[in-house]
């Protein structure tokens, strides 16, 4: 228990919801996510965001932590923009009676700051393993026989990162090489990486099966990378594999997948409207969420649909060359 609810229910909490960038499909869904519950729920959000940065985003929490001015911010929701959970502003939002909640990262600090403190303390992250499982699977669907994939990652301090990279590995079939590369969970990273790429004149003596990416946005930049080739068969050699994403927002990455740009992706919701929801419920209640939620994922199209049209795609491809 938090405390009692006595004065408390009336009052229209102020929360800040501090996101990672603007430049992402899926930020931007958090994002609305966050207002749309705030309007339901009746309480007020203000969104920031880091330019992916996590010294600039240490440097607005703490601004907004130490503001004298009304009005007083009750909550922090944040997901984090580097590697490190920002455990002293954490700390110094618990102790200046803040409410704090992590999106996306499952950090060690949260019980600590629980016993030790009164406000509300809880994170809520989507599973990156298993979304990586799935995406592993994904891989085993497409490619029966094996074969190779170029795989776009997000940052190597990101934990979503490295969480989806060990699912990966956890699930992929043996007879599927990966190729690695770096992007910033952005469609104009993800371009970058693969145009850089593109102008190495080893990139013409590359055979890959599959062209995948840890979220859809950098599937796509890669994707408009591939587009911009000038030779035409090329082009068309790429633009022919297989484009897989990560995250399946509906207007999005799902949206795509239905269009043909990607194959597939891994629908993950986004959290910070239901994070939004808890931290109301307990700034009113005074009852403390559960320390960690894990938000649910699934492969779009199916993993089953995705074998059976694999199987039609091969058996048309043989009846064609018969």
């Amino acid at each position: 228990m938090l405390g009692g609810t006595s004065g408390r229910s009336m009052k229209r909490f102020n929360l800040v919801v501090s996101l990672i960038t603007e430049d992402n499909d899926f930020q931007q869904a958090q994002a609305a996510a966050a207002e749309q519950a705030a309007q339901r729920l009746g309480v007020n959000v203000q969104i920031i965001y880091a330019d992916s940065d996590a010294i600039l985003q240490s440097q607005q929490l703490l601004r907004i932590i130490q503001a004298n001015v009304p009005p007083r911010c009750d909550a922090i929701i944040f997901e984090p923009a580097g590697a490190t959970g920002l455990p002293q502003v954490a700390r110094a939002a618990a102790a200046a009676g803040i409410g704090w909640a992590t999106l996306n990262r499952d950090v060690d600090y949260i019980p600590e700051l629980r016993r030790s403190h009164r406000t509300p303390m809880f994170s809520i992250a989507a599973d990156h393993r298993e979304i990586g499982r799935t995406q592993g699977k994904q891989f085993a669907a497409l490619l029966p026989k094996g074969g190779s994939v170029l795989y776009i990652e997000g940052p190597s301090q990101s934990m979503a990162a490295k969480g989806r990279t060990c699912g990966l590995s956890d699930s992929k079939p043996d007879n599927v090489a990966i190729r690695t590369m770096r992007g910033h969970w952005t469609e104009e990273s993800g371009y970058r990486t693969i145009s850089s790429w593109l102008r190495l004149s080893t990139s013409r003596q590359s055979q890959f099966d599959m062209v995948a990416a840890q979220n859809d946005a950098m599937a796509m930049g890669a994707r408009k990378a591939f587009q911009e080739l000038p030779d035409d068969s090329w082009r068309a050699r790429w633009l022919c594999s297989p484009f897989l994403g990560c995250d399946g927002l509906e207007q999005t990455g799902q949206a795509w997948v239905n269009t043909g740009l990607l194959t597939a992706t891994v629908v993950s919701a986004p959290m910070a409207g239901q994070a939004v929801e808890m931290m109301t419920r307990a700034l009113t209640t005074g009852i403390n969420p559960p320390e960690h939620t894990l938000m649910a994922q699934h492969s779009y199209p199916s993993i089953e649909n995705l074998a059976a049209s694999r199987a039609a795609h091969t058996r048309a491809s043989l009846s064609a060359g018969a």
